[in-house]
């Protein structure tokens, strides 16, 4: 898999975690703001890769949902990443950069739990999931996993920090 395809699947991680509540849409609004750091690829043909990326979070509407915006650098190359995640009829819907018809992923279902969240994502023949952790409301850490031979196998390992001064506040409806 190139690496491209796994700093794709990276986003999924990035923004989908803040504050522990009982609300994915409270969840969703703690991932406004702008967040960085570090990451790794801990399996695969580019086992051992770091990289750093930078994103900007909002939630548009007052849909349970958000939109990222940003890029990861590895070295002296950086890889533009977006995405959208949408809560629609019970069930996680989205897509990173131009979802799995173009060289991106789809978010094809997840689940939610305090300050968890579990994204189920797809390109073609490969599945896997996102799960991304809130130490406390500014550190944010994120696996990928991808299913190889029946198991889940950690590709990507990431941790951010919301950067000072970037938080939104307001009220959820």
């Amino acid at each position: 898999m190139r690496i491209t395809s796994l700093l794709i699947a990276l986003l999924a991680c990035l923004f989908c975690a803040s504050v522990a509540t009982a609300s994915d849409k409270v969840f969703f609004k703690g991932i406004q703001g702008k967040w960085s750091g570090p990451g790794e690829i801990v399996a695969g043909k580019f086992k051992g890769t770091k990289f750093v990326c930078t994103f900007g979070g909002a939630t548009p509407d007052s849909k349970t949902s958000m939109d990222v915006d940003g890029s990861c650098r590895v070295g002296v190359f950086t890889q533009p990443m977006n995405a959208k995640i949408t809560k629609t009829a019970g069930h996680y819907v989205g897509m990173f950069l131009d979802g799995a018809k173009g060289e991106g992923m789809d978010v094809v279902g997840g689940r939610y739990t305090q300050s968890r969240l579990v994204v189920n994502i797809k390109r073609k023949d490969l599945n896997g999931v996102m799960v991304a952790n809130l130490s406390d409301p500014n550190q944010l850490r994120v696996t990928i996993s991808v299913k190889h031979e029946g198991k889940l196998v950690p590709v990507i390992g990431m941790a951010l920090t919301r950067q000072p001064g970037s938080v939104i506040t307001g009220s959820v409806k």
